[in-house]
């Protein structure tokens, strides 16, 4: 008798395909064992950045404009930019503020900063 070979699943949070035989989903942490109409998700996504959320929003809020959250994530090209011009003269701290807030900043490694 043949097995069919590994089946893919998607999401049921954010349609990201999965292998069947995983349990959460990598890009959000879903469990798929968990009852179709949960919402809060049991783990931490596995690409999810080690740096703290809430850390890099104060920096962010208090020191953007000299690319202090920046730095905080690794990214220190960008902070030296955002450093000697005064946060692209605010509107990139702005602009990052909201990114930071919203779940969707990036550490250096490219993996978001998801934890607060």
């Amino acid at each position: 008798m043949a097995t069919a070979p590994n089946a893919a699943a998607y999401c049921r949070r954010c349609g990201v395909m999965f292998q069947a035989e995983d349990r959460y989903c990598r890009n959000c942490g879903y469990d798929s064992a968990a009852p179709l109409g949960a919402s809060v998700p049991t783990g931490t996504p596995a690409e999810a950045s080690s740096r703290r959320r809430s850390a890099a929003a104060l920096l962010c809020f208090f020191l953007g404009v000299f690319g202090a959250h920046r730095f905080y994530a690794g990214r220190i090209g960008t902070g030296l930019l955002w450093l000697f011009t005064f946060g692209l003269l605010t509107f990139g701290m702005l602009f990052d503020l909201i990114l930071i807030l919203a779940g969707e900043f990036r550490d250096a490694e490219g993996r978001k900063i998801l934890v607060w």
